[in-house]
This record gives structure tokens, sequence and C-alpha cells, in this order.
């Protein structure tokens, strides 16, 4: 275990997820094989809208700046999880793990915002479709893109700032395959009831309150859906909005499983699995379920590998 002279540990280990060292190799293709699918689809998405001017929207700008969220997502934590496959050193030096940690939260948190923007962008084209290019002009989306960037990276700062705080005197293993909150705080030798705290009430408002604006836009996005009297018109106009939904529950559903709950919790305890999930495949599935529910994306991305082919 290696400490600075006041006693503090100036790196820790992640355990990541010990198996047969047979199928290291397995584990160590299955992610990278994640990662780069991961990164290309997103890619190909961004690539897509930049280069097709009927898909310079409002929706596929927010879309846009989640697919570039999501590649730094998996970026955060994969390369430091394959390295681990490989080598027997799984040290990661405590300002690295500060870093990652931070990093991470504050795409988590963008994210938040972003799901809770593009909810409002569908509320505004469905609701008060009339006015939608006058809401949703190029300036106020930017506002609202680079809004949620910066209010998630402040936000995640403030939580980090009362985890760095801490004193980390040993031991100094991680039972998880990157630097999250709770691990860490298992980790501490010093009081951390306010860093919990602080963690759970900011956590509480980065979740509760984009969860909310999504949840009170799709009550008036449905409600104005009952009132088209085709139900053709009904389908395709809940079509837009089916695929958000889906990445909304799915994100939402297994944040608050981590999250929203006591921060020190037992070393032994298998929610590294679960965070697989939301940092892992949430980012895989995210343009698949963009691309596979609208039509608009499918074809234009049809369009443009086609073109790139020729």
């Amino acid at each position: 275990m290696e400490r600075h002279q006041s006693n503090n540990i100036t790196a820790f280990i992640l355990v990541g997820f010990p198996t047969y060292p047979e199928y290291q190799f397995v584990l160590f293709y299955f992610f990278l094989s994640i990662y780069i699918l991961t990164v290309t689809e997103n890619v190909v998405i961004i690539v897509t809208i930049k280069m097709n001017i009927l898909l310079h929207k409002p929706m596929y700008y927010f879309l846009c700046s989640l697919s570039v969220l999501e590649i730094c997502y998996v970026t955060v934590t994969v390369p430091n999880l394959l390295n681990n496959f490989l080598t027997q050193n799984k040290k990661i030096y405590f300002f690295a793990c500060m870093a990652q940690l931070y990093i991470f939260m504050s795409l988590a948190c963008t994210e938040c915002f972003l799901l809770a923007v593009m909810a409002f962008d569908r509320y505004v084209a469905i609701c008060i479709p009339l006015r939608y290019t006058v809401i949703m002009s190029n300036t106020f989306c930017l506002y609202l893109a680079v809004g949620s960037w910066v209010s998630g990276f402040a936000i995640a700062m403030s939580k980090v700032i009362f985890i760095f705080r801490l004193s980390f005197c040993g031991p100094n293993v991680i039972n998880h395959f990157f630097c999250d909150i709770s691990p860490v705080l298992n980790l501490a030798c010093s009081d951390v009831s306010l860093a919990e705290l602080v963690d759970f009430i900011l956590g509480m408002m980065v979740c509760l309150i984009p969860l909310a604006v999504i949840v009170f836009t799709y009550i008036c996005i449905i409600w104005s859906i009952l009132k088209i009297s085709d139900s053709a018109g009904r389908r395709k106009t809940f079509s837009t909005c089916a695929s958000h939904l889906t990445v909304v529950a799915i994100f939402f559903s297994t944040t608050f499983f981590i999250y929203a709950r006591p921060k020190k919790i037992s070393p032994f305890d298998s929610s590294k699995y679960v965070s697989i999930f939301y940092s892992i495949l949430t980012p895989l599935l995210n343009p698949i379920i963009y691309c596979l529910r609208n039509v608009e994306v499918k074809k234009t991305i049809k369009n443009t590998l086609r073109l790139c082919f020729k």
C-alpha cells in the first residue's frame, strides 16, 4: 500500500472483474468490441447529422450532443478496464481516480439535463408547433445544450470537492472497475457523513428535477396526442417520442438503483455489475434505439453510408 507522508493513500487498486486467467482475454475482447462499436455508431450519428442539412433541427442537435457524451462516457471507464484485463498492475493513482470520478459524474449529470432538454423540445414541437421555430431558435438550442454541459460539470465539481477532502489511510482496494462514489467513500477513514449528505442532496436534485420536467412535458404531450382524431396521426406523433422515452426509462431506472441510496455500502456489494449497464451498455444501446425508432435518421444514415462506400 502506498501512502503520502501524511499517511494518506497515493494509489488505489481497482479489483475489476476477477476471474480465471484464460477468461481475461475473452472479457478483454468482449469489452473492446463494445467500446469500438459504441464509438463507431455514435460517430456515424454525429457525422450523419453534420453532413445532412435535413437533420439540422433542434432535436438532432441535441441527439448529436448526446452522442458526444456517450463517446466520452465509455472513454472514461473502458480503456482503463481493458488495461486491467491485460496486466496485473491494477493500480490507479489517487489524483487519476478523483479525475475519473469527477468526469464520470459530470457526464452523468449532463445526461440528466440533456434528456430533460430533449423532452422539452418534443413538448414544444407537439404541443405548440406553430411557435416551434420561434422558441427553439439556434441560439436558444445552443444555450440549452451548453447549459446542460456546464451545469453537469459544475454540480459534479461540488460533489467531488467534498470527497476529495476526505482522508484515505487504508485499505486501498476498490471493489469496482472504475472510481465511483460509493466504492471510494467506502474506503474513507474520516467522517463521510457530510460528503454523503451533499452527494445525496445534489444527486436527488440532478435526477428528480430533470425527471419532473420530463414527466410534466410528456403528460402535456400525451394530452395533446389524445386530442388528435386520426389514429394514424396519433401513432406517428407518439413514435417521435418513443425512442426518447425508452432511453429515459433505461437511464433513470439504473441511475436511481445505484445512486438513490446511502453511499457507504458493503465492499462486497454487487452494484458494479449493474454499473456495467448504465456506464457501458447504455451508450451502446442509445444510438441503436434512436436509429431503430426514427425513420428519418435510419434513411439518412443509409444514404450517407451508401455515398461513403461508392
